[in-house]
C-alpha cells in the first residue's frame, strides 16, 4: 500500500507538468487511471484528475507510482491531503455545514495568515536519482 509522506509540493507540480506534457487521456493511460469524477485539482486555471496527479506525485517522491487499487483514501483523502500542500482541490472535502456548529463558532479573524515556508527539496541519490531515506544512504546503491 502506498503512503503519501514523502510526497511534497514540488512532486505534485512535477506531476502536473508531466500531465501538461503528455495530455490527460495519455496521462491517465500510462498509469492505469480512468478520470476520477467528483476531485478535481486546479492548478493556474487548469483542470487536473487529482487522484492520477497524486499517485504520479508519489513516483516523483519514491521511485514508484502508486497503483489505482492503492488509491484506497478515497475522494476525501485525496483532496486533504493535496489541501495541505497548498494545492485547490474541489470535491475532495467533507463541507462542515451543521447549524449547530457554526453558532458555536467565534467570529472568524480577518488577520492575514502567514505564507508557508519553501519546502526543502528532498535528497536524492547521485547514482539512481532515488528520494534518500532518512540515513542518508541509498536502499538501492549502498
Amino acid at each position: 500500500m502506498a503512503t503519501f509522506s514523502s510526497v511534497t509540493r514540488t512532486h505534485v507540480l512535477s506531476a502536473i507538468a508531466e500531465h501538461d506534457d503528455r495530455g490527460a487521456s495519455a496521462f491517465l493511460s500510462v498509469y492505469g487511471f480512468s478520470p476520477t469524477p467528483g476531485v478535481t485539482l486546479t492548478h493556474d486555471g487548469e483542470a487536473y484528475d487529482a487522484t492520477a496527479i497524486l499517485a504520479v506525485a508519489h513516483r516523483y517522491a519514491t521511485g514508484r507510482a502508486a497503483l489505482p487499487e492503492e488509491m484506497t483514501g478515497g475522494k476525501v483523502a485525496v483532496g486533504t491531503l493535496l489541501g495541505k500542500r497548498g494545492f485547490d482541490v474541489t470535491g475532495g472535502r467533507p463541507a462542515a455545514t451543521s447549524a449547530r456548529r457554526s453558532t458555536a463558532k467565534a467570529p472568524r479573524s480577518t488577520t492575514p495568515r502567514k505564507a508557508p515556508e519553501p519546502e526543502k527539496p528532498t535528497p536524492v541519490c547521485p547514482s539512481c536519482f532515488m528520494a534518500l531515506p532518512a540515513t542518508g544512504v541509498c536502499d538501492s546503491c549502498g
